[in-house]
């Protein structure tokens, strides 16, 4: 029997796919689970953009045009491929940002739930992920192409696909170590 626990602790960063497409009715399936995340005073402060078939030339293109000259005839041509032909699906997640810092901060937490939700509902069904923060995701190339809002962050640019391989487990610091305990 698989549990809750077990998916936890299974669960890899996965960045090697197979050309396998995933629907997009079994991302509006996890994306439906997901959003149960905990989120103060219910904001649901969250939108995704699905990015898939033609629309990941569109997206590779402006990633690129954010890059440095330099950066651009050293890794342009290797980003833009990796993009288009190496990820099957890129899901951004996106926050809303409030004026109140308390209530941004609650939002960006309750999204990075969300996110943790959307990745453990994906590993269960085969799907891995890797969740990307690179630099490029402020860019104005990237959030233009995107139509991300000026009052939107980006929490994440999730790459997902069926695993060609699963990498293994990396040792974690066991929680006694971090624990204070006051009495």
């Amino acid at each position: 029997m698989t549990t809750i626990q077990s998916i936890i602790k299974e669960r890899r960063s996965v960045s090697k796919f197979k050309d396998t497409p995933i629907s997009t009715e079994l991302i509006i399936e996890l994306l439906n689970v997901a959003i149960w995340a905990p989120n103060h005073k219910l904001t649901e402060p969250w939108r995704f953009i699905l990015v898939q078939g033609e629309g990941k030339k569109h997206m590779a293109n402006a990633v690129v045009e954010s890059f440095t000259p330099e950066n651009k005839e050293k890794i342009g041509e290797k980003t833009y491929n990796n993009l288009v032909n190496n990820v099957p699906v890129h899901l951004v997640v996106v926050v809303k940002e409030d004026e109140n810092p308390v209530r941004r901060e609650e939002d960006y937490a309750a999204t990075a739930s969300l996110i943790q939700n959307f990745q453990l509902a994906a590993w269960e069904q085969g799907i891995g992920m890797v969740w990307k923060t690179s630099g490029f995701i402020k860019s104005e190339q990237f959030r233009h192409a995107l139509s991300i809002e000026s009052d939107e962050r980006v929490v994440g640019l999730l790459q997902l696909g069926y695993p060609e391989m699963i990498p293994d487990a990396r040792p974690r610091v066991p929680a006694e170590e971090k624990l204070t305990v006051f009495e």
